[in-house]
C-alpha cells in the first residue's frame, strides 16, 4: 500500500473529524427523540425506525472514520448515509426546511438551509476522504496501488 504524504494525511484526518463531529452532533437528537428529529422523520414516513437506523448508520460511519484501518470504508458509509439525507432534502423536505409547507410547526427551530449545508459539507468531505484513501478501499483499492487484484 503506498504511503500517503503527511500534508495529505493531515487533510484526510481534518475531513474525517469534521464528518465525525457532524454525525455525532446529528445522531444525538435522533436517539434522544428530539421533537424536530421526530417531525422530520414523520415527514419522510420513517418515524421511528428510520430515525434510529440513520442514527446507528451515522455512528457506525463515525467509528469507522476514527479507526485507521477502516477510514476508507467509513468514508464510503458516510457518503451513502449523507446521500440519503441530501436526496430527502431535495425531494421531500426542501433545501430550506419550511415548517408551514410541511405542516410541522415544531420544525421552526431547524428551519433554514443550515441542515442542508452541513449535509453538503459531509458529502464533499466524504468524497475527499475517499479520494485520498482510495488505495485502502477493499476489492478496488489494489487497482489504485498498481497491485494485481486477487
Amino acid at each position: 500500500m503506498p504511503s500517503i504524504k503527511k500534508p495529505v494525511l493531515i487533510t484526510s484526518w481534518v475531513l474525517q473529524l469534521i464528518v465525525v463531529a457532524i454525525f455525532v452532533m446529528t445522531a444525538v437528537p435522533k436517539f434522544s427523540g428530539a421533537e424536530e428529529s421526530k417531525a422530520i422523520f414523520e415527514v419522510l414516513g420513517a418515524e421511528p425506525m428510520g430515525r434510529y437506523a440513520v442514527g446507528v448508520a451515522e455512528l457506525i460511519a463515525a467509528v469507522l472514520l476514527l479507526v485507521p484501518c477502516t477510514n476508507a470504508i467509513g468514508a464510503v458509509v458516510s457518503l451513502g448515509v449523507i446521500s440519503g439525507a441530501i436526496l430527502s432534502h431535495l425531494f421531500r423536505l426542501g433545501v430550506s426546511i419550511d415548517p408551514v409547507a410541511l405542516d410541522k410547526p415544531e420544525l421552526g427551530e431547524v428551519a433554514g438551509a443550515s441542515m442542508f449545508a452541513m449535509a453538503v459539507l459531509v458529502f464533499v468531505a466524504s468524497l475527499g476522504i475517499i479520494m485520498i484513501r482510495r488505495s485502502q478501499l477493499p476489492i478496488i483499492g489494489a487497482k489504485f496501488n498498481g497491485e494485481p487484484s486477487e
